[in-house]
């Protein structure tokens, strides 16, 4: 069987820019730690408008890939997978509307809601398991991240601390059997009793399907803050260590680190445990603020574009997703084929 291998990545960010006055509480009491360089929130964010459906953010960001390949879309997808935050159909999925939108009919359409900042190589790893018969040849990944311009946009919540730091955005991947560059490896791993220490809030306790007018917000156990903090900062370098070992490589031979981006603060204390310098750790967080599980396709697609990623570099991929109830590692020598 033909290696898989990433063919290109592409991205889409909804026009409106967003500056930190949007999220100003002047009756909220000063945070001292708010100057700090690794406490500041990100100077720029994007928001989704009332126009960006999860479905059309995926084929906006797919487009340009196909014309890069000089391709048309149809029947140049065999699979389409999607992770994507606040899905606009909860029965649905937006799988199918975005084949619709692009014009394609895959035999495999998986709507992927679960793995969180961690779904990109999650979705790879499942990419390779429905192609290993080489039935399928073809394969496009997508991450939407769109609660920023819409749960953290609404006026009371937008006013607390957490609520300034997301952005919006949507990454994907095109895949390919023999594709450019080589899939080396993907290490997963799962600790299902972590699930529970993340969820959906609401002041008045409504589901958040029921008729109401509360605002919806995520909530984390706060019993369990620093041991949380813990699992965020190791589970990274652990997977991405446990996946290089697997390849017969240490983090020394990492040329490019893309990890999930929710503040300075895990960026810089991943990189150091793995030993790496910030030049080798790329993210858009200044730019972009915290795009969840699109983090990694977003920044990618962006250091391709900017020539940052040379050919044989080892390129790693990482991310811990909610409260630490997943993570994964994937690795790939770009343009090795």
């Amino acid at each position: 069987m033909q290696h898989l291998g990433i063919t290109d990545f592409g991205s889409y960010l909804p026009e409106n820019v967003v500056a930190p006055d949007f999220f100003l509480d002047e009756d909220a009491p000063q945070d001292p730690l708010a100057a700090l360089p690794l406490f500041k929130v990100p100077p720029t964010r994007r928001h989704v408008g009332p126009g960006d459906s999860a479905a059309d953010m995926i084929a906006k960001a797919a487009r340009p890939i196909f014309e890069r390949l000089g391709r048309e879309p149809a029947g140049q997808v065999d699979v389409l997978l999607t992770n994507v935050l606040l899905p606009d159909e909860p029965f649905m999925g937006v799988g199918a509307q975005a084949a619709n939108r692009l014009g394609i009919s895959p035999e495999w359409i998986v709507d992927l809601h679960n793995g969180g900042c961690a779904s990109f190589m999650y979705m790879v790893s499942l990419a390779r398991k429905i192609m290993a018969d080489g039935s399928a040849r073809t394969a496009l990944i997508a991450n939407v991240q769109n609660t920023a311009g819409q749960m953290f946009a609404q006026p009371g919540v937008r006013k607390k601390p957490h609520a300034a730091v997301p952005g919006d955005g949507c990454g994907v991947a095109y895949l390919e059997l023999g594709g450019p560059s080589p899939v080396l490896g993907v290490r997963t791993r799962s600790v299902p009793a972590h699930s529970v220490d993340l969820g959906i809030a609401t002041p008045d306790g409504r589901k958040y399907w029921e008729p109401g007018t509360s605002e919806m917000d995520i909530r984390f156990d706060d019993t369990k803050t620093t041991e949380i903090l813990e699992r965020g900062n190791t589970l990274v370098p652990e997977l991405v260590t446990e996946l290089l070992d697997g390849l017969g490589e240490s983090p020394s031979a990492i040329d490019v680190l893309v990890t999930n981006q929710p503040n300075r603060i895990f960026l810089k204390n991943w990189r150091e445990a793995l030993d790496l310098d910030a030049k080798h750790h790329f993210d858009t967080f200044d730019t972009l603020g915290n795009l969840y599980g699109a983090a990694v396709p977003i920044t990618l697609d962006q250091a391709a574009r900017a020539g940052e990623l040379r050919d044989g570099d080892l390129v790693v991929m990482s991310g811990f997703a909610h409260a630490g109830d997943f993570a994964a590692a994937a690795a790939v020598r770009w343009n090795a084929a």
